[in-house]
């Protein structure tokens, strides 16, 4: 039940960040900081994941993305996890993966929390786009689960 679980949340995700992208593109380029937070959103779900698979990082924390370079990294991205979680059981899930984060320290977390740790992380800059978008006077996405659950995105 629990991998069922972060399968459909890792699909809601992708669709919230496809969705912020479609926000960010119809603002045509006068909202950076919106971009530059979603390149962070992307970055950090790979590098979550590249941890997991014992991979080196791929991408800076903070990338400089185009609008095109993030839409290519968010399908790629959604890709990579999907094949991930398809292939996940419930021993991955309570293993304990060691990394070194951004600062060189050195640390280890469950695989469920590695999960759970990037989608509230991805939710919570979300937000940030959303306010910073609102703000700027332009409409952010609607990125809200159970608008996905309802709409039938998810």
């Amino acid at each position: 039940m629990l991998l069922e679980y972060f399968r459909r949340q890792f699909a809601y995700d992708a669709w919230a960040n496809r969705e912020v992208l479609a926000a960010i593109r119809r603002v045509d380029g006068s909202d950076k900081r919106s971009l530059q937070l979603l390149a962070h959103i992307i970055s950090a779900e790979r590098l979550w994941l590249e941890r997991i698979r014992q991979q080196p990082q791929s991408q800076p924390v903070w990338p400089e993305f185009t609008r095109a370079a993030a839409e290519a990294q968010i399908l790629e991205t959604e890709r990579q996890w999907s094949d991930f979680l398809a292939q996940l059981n419930s021993d991955r899930l309570a293993e304990n993966i060691s990394y070194k984060n951004t600062k060189g320290e050195p640390w280890s977390s469950r695989v469920e929390d590695i999960l759970t740790h990037v989608l509230l992380h991805s939710a919570y800059h979300r937000g940030q786009i959303a306010s910073h978008m609102r703000a700027g006077g332009f409409e952010p996405a609607y990125t809200d689960f159970i608008h996905a659950i309802r709409q039938g995105h998810i």
